[in-house]
């Protein structure tokens, strides 16, 4: 562990982990998924001159992108810049992230000598990660939280086995249905690889981590149950030992939300589909709740901002009145590309106003 990390024990303090956690946050916590870069125009800077995989293996320029939304927004969450894929690129799968597509692998894995040839993750290969963290924390306030992420198992294998984005998975349906042992051995590959990467970001200090499950709406319960959730909940396991809070979130997963509330983590991200009331009684009591403000909602003026903030806030409030611990305001998925950063702004003041 290194020495930052041992300056930085997990804190019960900070808004964010005090909402994780059932405390009472000093203020209503608020942090975007795809707050790193994204909308703001000193990330697009950044980006004009370096490829993405290039700046996420890039310690200095991580460091530097995962702070600008902290500096400009007072969001009380830095997320790590990185990418889901990245982990697959540091234990050596040929991949690139194309501009307007997304992650591109350039040999997908669809036979049991595919499987069978999948590096595996040596913690080595990510040391850039751990320095970027450092990096991070020695510019990080007091009061605001750090947050790792790792793409979990499942969308992982989605990507593998597509190519790329998907719009209906068939390849991986086929491969889950038809093969469903060596399905069992591709997500036990892909769980070492999501388990090592959380990992060396815990052992550099992360105050919590979050596991995106983004293409997991795209299966029944039953298939989530069967074929997913066992290797998401080995993650969680795995990384229980740290105490820091676990957070799980996937898109369109609104029929899924009690069987992921399962696996093991204890703040459930619900995207703007369901109200966060009625998630909570689908996880049931016991778990925080983040989200859930529909993204599109930024684009729409002052008025409507704080109209739908308010709404959310309120439903959060109701939330823990039916048996959440807490809620962390957040989008129902990330920052959208071309949102004005000023509406984020005014949106964060006024979530911490009330």
């Amino acid at each position: 562990m290194s020495d930052t990390a041992r300056l930085r024990p997990h804190r019960a303090h900070l808004p964010l982990v005090a909402a994780a956690t059932g405390a009472t946050p000093s203020r209503r916590p608020v942090w975007f998924m795809r707050q790193a870069g994204r909308s703001l125009p000193e990330y697009r800077a950044i980006r004009a001159d370096h490829g993405m995989l290039e700046s996420c293996f890039d310690p200095a320029l991580v460091c530097e992108i995962t702070m600008q939304p902290v500096r400009r927004h007072d969001v009380d969450a830095a997320i790590l810049f990185s990418d889901i894929v990245v982990p697959l690129k540091a234990a050596g799968i040929d991949l690139d992230i194309v501009a307007g597509t997304g992650p591109v692998i350039a040999h997908p894995v669809r036979t049991a000598d595919d499987v069978t040839a999948l590096p595996r993750l040596e913690p080595g290969s990510v040391g850039a990660i751990g320095k970027a963290i450092e990096l991070i924390l020695a510019e990080l306030g007091d009061d605001t939280a750090l947050i790792g992420f790792a793409g979990a198992p499942f969308t992982l294998a989605s990507y593998l086995i597509e190519g790329g984005p998907s719009r209906n998975y068939e390849r991986t349906k086929a491969m889950m249905h038809g093969d469903p042992a060596l399905w069992n051995v591709l997500m036990g590959r892909l769980t070492d690889i999501t388990i090592g990467f959380l990992t060396t970001q815990l052992e550099a200090g992360v105050d919590a981590v979050q596991l995106f499950d983004s293409w997991a709406g795209a299966l029944s319960d039953a298939d989530y149950r069967t074929y997913v959730a066992p290797h998401s909940a080995r993650v969680f396991a795995e990384v229980a030992s740290y105490a820091v809070p676990r957070i799980h979130f996937g898109v369109g997963t609104g029929e899924l939300l009690a069987s992921m509330a399962g696996v093991g983590a204890d703040v459930i991200g619900v995207d703007w589909r369901v109200p966060l009331d009625e998630a909570v009684r689908r996880v049931g009591p016991g778990k925080a709740v983040q989200g859930n403000l529909d993204p599109t909602m930024l684009f729409a003026g002052p008025e409507v901002i704080d109209r739908e903030v308010r709404r959310v806030v309120a439903d959060g409030e109701r939330a823990v009145a039916a048996g959440a611990i807490g809620h962390i305001f957040n989008l129902g998925h990330g920052v959208l590309p071309g949102t004005d950063p000023d509406a984020i702004t005014r949106a964060v003041e006024l979530i911490h106003s009330l």
